[in-house]
């Protein structure tokens, strides 16, 4: 017997991306038959997979029969971008970290919650246990408060009257009128700080960064032996944090 030359592949798959390329051709919708007949495909092939593609969300049916597009490929679409988007600032995170000796993270500000996008770490620079979610933990990571401090008056308040201020170490803010103090005036302003109130042996530094309109934070994390470096981190954070807004500038 002949060995296969080249690859092995999934008639099924090909012919399910076939006919979604020509749904996409197609803005008001276009029915099976149009479909089969654009894609080489048997009518009764065509129905089959756009059947499948309408279960799973890839493919929607209109009430004339028509398909178009699904929302699960808008939202491939999205996530598609922000990957796009994270492996054109990963560089600059990494060698953030390498200088600096320490795990780097980078969150934004979506749907009302604050979300960690990235964390570059290794193993001599251990990113934080994250043992409480940062959407839960806005109060107590510099990153939080970075991008807080950034809110108008009214999204700031209305994170602060979604979110508790729980109590997750000894040194943990949870005076409101005490929080609101340190987050309009740090003393490392623009950089805001967290001092073991997220994470008992380890210290934060965090500065803003954008992504188009939406805000983020860039920040790092290192022992608490480190706390006097904190100045000197944060003003290194603030370039930086520059360079990563232009680069996801560049991606939307």
């Amino acid at each position: 017997m002949g060995t296969q030359d080249g690859p092995t592949l999934i008639t099924s798959v090909q012919r399910a991306f076939r006919l979604l390329e020509a749904v996409s051709a197609h803005e008001n919708g276009a029915p099976a038959k149009q479909l089969a007949r654009e894609t080489g495909l048997p009518l009764a092939t065509a129905y089959h997979l756009l059947r499948t593609l309408v279960h799973d969300g890839y493919v929607r049916k209109l009430d004339d029969g028509g398909f178009v597009l699904g929302d699960k490929l808008e939202s491939l679409h999205t996530v598609g971008r922000t990957q796009t988007q994270l492996s054109r600032v990963r560089p600059a995170l990494a060698a953030l970290r390498d200088e600096l000796s320490s795990a780097t993270y980078l969150t934004f500000y979506e749907e009302g919650e604050i979300r960690v996008a990235e964390i570059v770490d290794g193993p001599r620079t251990p990113r934080v246990d994250l043992w409480v979610g940062f959407e839960d933990a806005g109060h107590a990571t510099a990153l939080g408060k970075s991008v807080l401090r950034e809110l108008d008056e009214e999204a700031r308040r209305d994170y602060l009257s979604r979110h508790d201020l729980a109590d997750l170490t000894p040194r943990t803010i949870t005076s409101l009128p005490e929080l609101l103090r340190r987050i309009e005036s740090p003393p490392l302003a623009p950089a805001v700080t967290d001092l073991e109130e997220y994470a008992l042996g380890t210290v934060c530094v965090a500065v803003p960064v954008y992504r188009g309109d939406t805000l983020g934070s860039l920040g790092v994390s290192v022992p608490v032996e480190r706390r006097d470096q904190l100045q000197e981190i944060g003003a290194r954070l603030l370039p930086i944090a520059s360079r990563v807004t232009r680069s996801l500038l560049l991606t939307i």
